[in-house]
C-alpha cells in the first residue's frame, strides 16, 4: 500500500466513508484538470464543493466529469489561439 492508499484508508475511516465508494482517479483528474485549466487554488476548492454536492445529495452522478470538462473549457476559453494574436 503506498501513501495515498493509506491517507484515503485513513481519511475515509476518520469520515465514515466506505473508501470502495472513493474513485480516487477521478478525483485526482478533476483536480489536476482545475488546477491546470483554471488555477491551482481552485483545485482543492472545487473537489470541496463536489464533496459537499455529493453530501447534500444535489451532484449529478458524473459530477467531476462534468466538472472536469468545465476546467478543460475554461482553459480553452482563457488561452488566446494563434490567429487571435
Amino acid at each position: 500500500m503506498n501513501v495515498l492508499e493509506e491517507w484515503t484508508a485513513l481519511v475515509c475511516k476518520e469520515l465514515g466513508i466506505d473508501p470502495a465508494r472513493v474513485d480516487r482517479n477521478a478525483v485526482l483528474d478533476l483536480t489536476r484538470d482545475v488546477a491546470h485549466g483554471v488555477a491551482r487554488p481552485a483545485a482543492p476548492l472545487t473537489a470541496y464543493l463536489a464533496g459537499l454536492a455529493q453530501g447534500a445529495g444535489t451532484a449529478a452522478p458524473d459530477v467531476l466529469e462534468r466538472l472536469s470538462a468545465l476546467a478543460r473549457e475554461w482553459e480553452k476559453k482563457a488561452t488566446p489561439s494563434s490567429g487571435d494574436a
